[in-house]
């Protein structure tokens, strides 16, 4: 690890300690030249995901877009930015754990109601309906009468 304060490359850690819930270690070092300390953080690389959309075009995973629909969904809703980010963390965290490039973006809608069914039927209802291209209103009355018999 380069200093950033002389560019001398050899220094020693003297504390090291967990951060951002456990998804990074914070290493506070001292250089061995010139006895500044500097703080680094290491985090576990994560694999580029690529998204396989419905007619087999490929791009890349876009977190803000995956936040961006939840918050149309959640609009004027009782669902704070924070929560669609935590649920954002654990969808994409999910993605990771699933150790493939390439996710179809069925599995991620899919995770994306889940969560969102367990935050706010409304919030859930409102994207299956676009998810899912309701077509009519029997189709939004039946995801509607599968959620109350829930």
């Amino acid at each position: 690890m380069k200093c950033p304060f002389c560019g001398h490359e050899e220094d020693k850690v003297v504390d090291s300690r967990s951060a951002q819930d456990g998804r990074a270690v914070r290493r506070r070092r001292e250089c061995l030249a010139c006895s500044k300390r500097f703080t680094t953080y290491e985090y576990i690389e994560n694999v580029a995901l690529t998204v396989v959309k419905s007619d087999e075009r490929r791009e890349p995973f876009e977190r803000q877009k995956l936040i961006e629909g939840m918050k149309l969904a959640c609009n004027k809703r009782p669902v704070s930015v924070k929560k669609i980010e935590a649920i954002a963390d654990e969808i994409e965290a999910g993605l990771q754990e699933l150790s493939r490039s390439e996710i179809d973006s069925k599995v991620i809608g899919e995770m994306v109601m889940e969560k969102l069914k367990e935050t706010d039927d409304i919030a859930y209802v409102r994207f299956a309906s676009v998810y899912r291209k309701f077509q009519d209103k029997s189709e939004f009355l039946n995801e509607l009468k599968k959620l109350l018999e829930q």
